[in-house]
């Protein structure tokens, strides 16, 4: 089974979203969530910590990331996992794959023409949202 992970990181005060815009396939010229491949022998939270910085060189020490939920897609053998954290000062991220750009939580994730996952971005958006797992004080000693 391929395993790839996918990462909502959200400004300290929750009112953007950091995508990238995509410029290989699949989804090529549309913003995404950044994320990768999980690799054998690889946890699932070292994954994710791991392509979060190799895409926008956020650290562990700015975000405290929750696995959020997994999806399987059973007919392409494949799973997805969706991660989520707000960061704990406001920063700067750089990427060198993909352009990184700070979006407003109030566009319309679900346009398919302008962001990837035919509609999954704007539903993960309301989920991880209205789940309270952001809710959390990302600077406090409890949110590590």
């Amino acid at each position: 089974m391929s395993r790839c992970n996918v990462i909502m990181i959200f400004s300290p005060d929750k009112s953007r979203m950091l995508m990238c815009k995509r410029l290989r396939e699949p989804f090529k010229g549309k913003f995404n969530m950044v994320g990768g491949h999980i690799e054998p022998g690889e946890s699932d939270d070292e994954a994710a910590y791991r392509e979060l910085f190799e895409e926008t060189g956020i650290t562990k020490d700015d975000v405290r990331l929750v696995h959020a939920m997994d999806f399987f897609y059973r007919f392409e053998d494949f799973e997805m996992q969706v991660y989520a954290g707000r960061l704990k000062r406001e920063i700067e991220p750089v990427g060198e794959e993909n352009p990184l750009f700070w979006l407003d939580v109030k566009e319309n994730y679900f346009d398919y023409s302008r962001f990837a996952g035919n509609g999954s971005i704007g539903h993960l958006l309301i989920e991880v949202l209205e789940s309270g797992i952001l809710d959390e004080d990302p600077g406090s000693a409890a949110a590590g």
